[in-house]
């Protein structure tokens, strides 16, 4: 009979392992002419072949639900794991805009700066010049002043 349900399982490819729908039905197939040869001879074990067969059965059941909702737990994760990192590279390339934006403005404002400074030392190159050529002026006034009062002063030295 073992020889039989091996080949059964071949033909009908169970897997050997994990969850199989194929290899569950076989067994329960099984189980059911168990207890239905268990039945005959003595109703009292038959009976309690019938309990353990439906308490198996509830296990099963209870643990396909909670397999099947941690699935879709695992899938909503999943989900959510992948929305979250679309959002977080939207906010990167957000960032990287505005890093580019006030890079932008960083250069301009330096800009702005360098010609302030260029005009200020052109500025003040133009009143430093005009600043001596006045003081030059002065002093040749100055010295002209100085030669015509020595001349009222002191006219007859000479």
């Amino acid at each position: 009979a073992e020889y039989m349900g091996d080949t059964k399982l071949q033909q009908r490819q169970a897997r050997e392992t994990g969850i199989c729908p194929v290899r569950r039905e076989l067994y329960s197939q099984c189980f059911d002419e168990l207890i239905r040869q268990v039945t005959i001879n003595c109703s009292e074990r038959g009976l309690l072949l019938l309990r353990v067969r439906d308490e198996i059965n509830m296990t099963i059941k209870a643990y396909q639900t909670l397999y099947e909702s941690s699935v879709a737990f695992g899938m909503r994760k999943a989900l959510m794991a992948e929305q979250g990192k679309s959002d977080m590279e939207r906010k990167i390339d957000e960032l990287d805009q505005e890093k580019r934006d006030l890079e932008k403005q960083v250069n301009e404002l330096k800009a702005k700066c360098e010609a302030i400074e260029k005009r200020e030392a052109e500025r003040r190159q133009v009143e430093e010049k005009k600043h001596s050529e006045e003081i030059q002026f002065l002093k040749r006034t100055n010295q002209q002043l100085k030669q015509q009062l020595e001349g009222i002063i002191s006219p007859n030295k000479k």
